[in-house]
Parts: C-alpha cells; structure tokens; sequence
C-alpha cells in the first residue's frame, strides 16, 4: 500500500461540487492499494501516516506527528500511485488492487484511521474527484508498505 503525503494548511476534496471531506491543518494523504496487500499492511501503513514526523517542533525541526499536533488527516483513495512507469508513454495499472479490493482495503483503512485519530475525512472511492490544497512547506512524502507476496 502507498501513501503520498502532503502537510497542507488546509485540503478538501470536491464531488459533483459537492465538499465529501475536508480538513484544515494536517496531512492530506493519497492512498494507492497494490494487489497483494491486505488489512494488516494497511494497519502499518496507518501507523507509519499517524507517527510520521512531519511537523515542526519549537525548534523549528520536523519532530512532531499529525497524531502529535491533532492536526487534521484527509485520506483520499487514488489507484494512479500503484501504476508502473517504468518503461514506455503510457502507465501500466496492473500493480493496482482489483477496484472490489481497493474499496475495500480503503475502506478499512478509513475505519481504522477514524478509531485511531480525528479529525479524519476522506474522498470517494472511484469518484471523479477535485481536490484543492494548500501545501504547507511544501512538504510531500513518499511511504510504502509493500504487499505481502504468496
């Protein structure tokens, strides 16, 4: 499972310009579900998004995590992370979970994230989506947790 972090000062996500989640300071987070994966790598994933430290402390330093600060956490479903690119013009999809898997994989992950945290909102699985954001920094992660192989 990847996520793509971003630390925003503020990030909502539109659909059928209708506002389906938004949050002000926190972590706006892109989640690609690749085949493979399955609930407890989505649970490491969470813990890894929610500990992850990318806040800045008295000193300046990103010592503090969104958990830390309470900031606010947007989980948005985008299966483009899961893509290979590394040969060609054109993305291949077959890294990405089934769309049955990626809903459901997200869909548990969104559960547990709002047990774990608040404020936590989320996108639409298979929506077309606008999201607009104010980065903060800017301040963008890459984070991995690899599918578990048979």
């Amino acid at each position: 499972m990847i996520a793509l972090l971003q630390r925003v000062r503020q990030a909502s996500v539109t659909v059928d310009d209708a506002v389906v989640g938004a949050v002000e300071a926190g972590l706006l987070v892109f989640v690609g579900v690749q085949r493979g994966d399955d609930p407890a790598v989505g649970a490491r994933l969470l813990e890894r998004v929610l500990g992850y430290r990318v806040f800045p402390d008295e000193a300046g330093r990103m010592n503090l995590s969104v958990h830390e600060t309470g900031g606010g956490l947007l989980l948005v479903p985008q299966f483009t992370l899961a893509a290979d690119t590394r040969k060609g013009m054109r993305p291949s999809f077959t890294p990405a979970a089934p769309p049955e898997q990626g809903e459901a994989l997200f869909g548990q992950l969104l559960a547990l994230a709002r047990e774990q945290h608040e404020p936590v909102a989320a996108g639409r699985f298979g929506a077309d989506m606008q999201v607009a954001l104010v980065n903060d920094g800017p301040v963008t992660f890459w984070l991995e947790v690899p599918p578990r192989r048979a």
